[in-house]
Order: structure tokens, then sequence, then C-alpha cells
């Protein structure tokens, strides 16, 4: 009997990261979280077999190929890798720092290009393997506040394209999710008010549940979704409709 394949996941500490992982460690795949606050497969409901939790810091690029490297020789080689994590600084241009701009793109767009550097390698390896690279409506939208947040995803947007052509010859395809707007503590820095007014102008008048966009990352990974890549999969409740 082989063992489940290994799903690795960055930013599994609160929001969509945790709905992802719970909801792929329930579809039977042991799931690899990375997140700088630590989290226990205990708080997630789930079995230690089926959850383990690396504790790390992804503005510290330097020492992602270590992270890799440990990651493949203790789990084992990666089925898939979901690039989640992402800062979400609220606030307009003129007004930020250059220190938090630079620690946005970052965590945003370096971390996750180098990470899947190296975790792809073994992927190609094995000429099977799903990056999934989870992105945003305010890509294509904007959004008063977050031009630096929305620069990063439109970057990983990019990426997902080029590299969907570089690594699908071995059987590995590279996909985005652009959730709309959820209640996340991301999005709580929005208020109340602003919050509602997205709500309302949606088709289903409603947000996506952490859930919903977590199904879709599931799809990704799936057979099903074997033939998918170099794309954009949008999960808003219509709210870009």
């Amino acid at each position: 009997m082989t063992d489940p394949d290994l799903v690795v996941i960055t930013g599994t500490s609160s929001g969509l990261g945790r709905a992802m992982t719970i909801g792929l460690a329930q579809a039977g795949y042991r799931v690899v979280g990375i997140s700088r606050r630590d989290v226990s497969a205990a708080s997630l409901a789930l079995e230690p077999g089926q959850y383990t939790h690396i504790c790390f810091d992804l503005a510290d690029v330097g020492g992602i190929p270590e992270l890799a490297a440990g990651l493949v020789a203790a789990n084992g080689a990666p089925y898939a890798l979901v690039n989640n994590a992402a800062l979400g600084s609220d606030g307009i241009l003129p007004t930020m720092h250059n220190s938090e701009i630079e620690r946005l793109i970052q965590v945003n767009i370096t971390a996750p290009i180098v990470l899947t550097k190296y975790l792809s390698r073994p992927m190609l390896v094995a000429r099977r393997g799903r990056v999934v690279n989870v992105s945003s409506i305010v890509a294509r939208t904007g959004y008063r506040g977050l031009s630096v947040y929305a620069a990063s995803k439109a970057a990983m947007e990019g990426f997902t394209r080029s590299l969907a052509r570089e690594l699908g010859p071995r059987n590995v395809t590279v996909n985005c999710i652009a959730p709309g707007f959820t209640e996340t503590e991301m999005t709580s820095s929005l208020g109340a008010v602003n919050l509602e007014r997205i709500k309302k102008r949606s088709a289903l008048g409603r947000f996506p549940t952490p859930a919903e966009v977590a199904g879709g990352v599931e799809y990704l990974l799936s057979s099903a979704g074997g033939a998918v890549t170099g794309t954009t999969i949008t999960i808003d409740a219509g709210n870009t409709a």
C-alpha cells in the first residue's frame, strides 16, 4: 500500500490556508504546512499522520533552499505545492514605508517563486505534480489601498502562465486560484461597512467561504483537473461577474 500523496501548503495558520489544510487532509492527502505561527494537527482536528507543521518565516528567502531540502528529506517528495502565504498590507502607496513594500514583495512574490524552484524539482523527476498559486481578484479589478498587494498577485498570475509551459512537458500543472473577498483575518481590516458593500454587489449576494476556495484547490489537485494548466480560476461569488 502506497502512502497518500504529499501536499505542501504555505500560510496554514489561519484563513484560507487553514481551510485548505483541513479540506485536503480530509480528502486523503498528507499535508505539510508552513507558517510563522505553530499549528498542531490537534488544533485542526486532524490526526498527526495527516498533518505536519514547519515553523518558518517566508521573508527569510535565503533560508528556503535548506527548508525545502529538509522538508523532502523528512517527508518525501511532494505531489503538490500550494503557495498560499501572503501579506496584505493596507495603505496608499505614498504613505507606505519602503521596508513594508520590500517585505510584502519578498513574502508574496520572491518566496513562492524560490520555494517552487526547489519543490518542483522532485516533481519533474517523478514526471507528476501540481503547483497552485493563490492570487486574488484585486490583481485584475484593483482596490484602493491595496496597490502593492494587487501588484504582487498580478505577478503570481504571470509567473503561473509561463511556469505552466516550462513544467508541462513533465506532466506538472501550474495554476492560480483567485478568491474574492472572504471573511478572514486578512480582510477584517477593510471594515464592516466596506465588506457589506462588497457583498451586496456580488452576483450571489455573499462572500465565498474559505471551504469553497479550498474546494477549487482540491479540484486542481485531483485527476479531474489534470488537463487544466496555465490558468486562473476565480472563486468570488460573482463579485467580478
